[in-house]
């Protein structure tokens, strides 16, 4: 077995730009009037992390940026990034952006962040709007959930055997083990065990992976260390 160690971790601008890429929906607060809309499949994100919004045309919104100034209007928007797999307790982070939101051409809003709030675990990391627009997505965030899918799907034994790296080979009081996150430099388990006790534990690849295709090879390594040397 690979002696365990402490595994890498994705920086949190890189976290938290992953999250950005990968959201589907988001909900977006403006400040004045107290304005608040959940946005579906009505957003993508620049290469500066900015925020480009589909105009949700309320009227209340349309008067509120009217009257606003050249640099438009506070706004937060709330991202929830939840695990692709059913396992207890979904949410893996949340990321809040707050800026200024202001009209970029027809039926369109920008949201220039100024900073940036990632949530995971209970803490806080606050990231500025330089630090944030200088990270790059994960390159596996528009696959993470098929990869996952298809290990939890099609490879129990292989999650046991990742699993047992990560416990020196014990265990026991486990009844259930999911894949929780994936990312270039490694894989996330959730391990599920007696009384509803949850432990996630991290396994740092080898080598990073540089995009799906190779994501197996690099499990691999783990499993069999003489894969890495070929």
């Amino acid at each position: 077995m690979v002696p365990f160690v402490t595994p890498p971790e994705p920086t949190d601008a890189e976290r938290a730009r992953t999250i950005l890429a990968a959201a589907d929906s988001l909900t977006l607060s403006v400040k004045r009037g107290d304005l608040r809309y959940e946005c579906v499949a009505l957003h993508t994100v620049d290469a500066a992390s900015r925020l480009l919004l589909l105009d949700p045309a309320d009227p209340c919104l349309t008067a509120a940026l009217a009257a606003a100034s050249g640099s438009g209007l506070a706004a937060y928007a709330e991202f929830t990034d939840i695990a692709p797999i059913a396992v207890h307790d979904r949410v893996r982070a949340r990321l809040a952006l707050s800026g200024r939101l202001t009209p970029a051409g027809p039926d369109t809003l920008v949201l220039r962040p100024a900073r940036a709030a990632l949530s995971v675990d209970d803490t806080v990391r606050t990231l500025d709007a330089a630090t944030l627009g200088a990270a790059t997505p994960d390159p596996l965030a528009a696959h993470e959930a098929e990869l996952l899918g298809h290990l939890d799907t099609g490879h129990a034994d292989i999650l046991v055997q990742l699993a047992e790296l990560v416990r020196q080979g014990d265990l026991s009081g486990i009844d259930r083990i999911r894949p929780l996150r994936l990312d270039r430099q490694g894989l996330v388990l959730r391990l599920e065990g007696d009384g509803g006790a949850i432990d996630d534990v991290r396994l740092g690849f080898l080598t990073e992976a540089q995009g799906p295709y190779d994501v197996g090879l690099r499990i691999q390594e783990l499993l069999d260390p003489a894969t890495a040397r070929h």
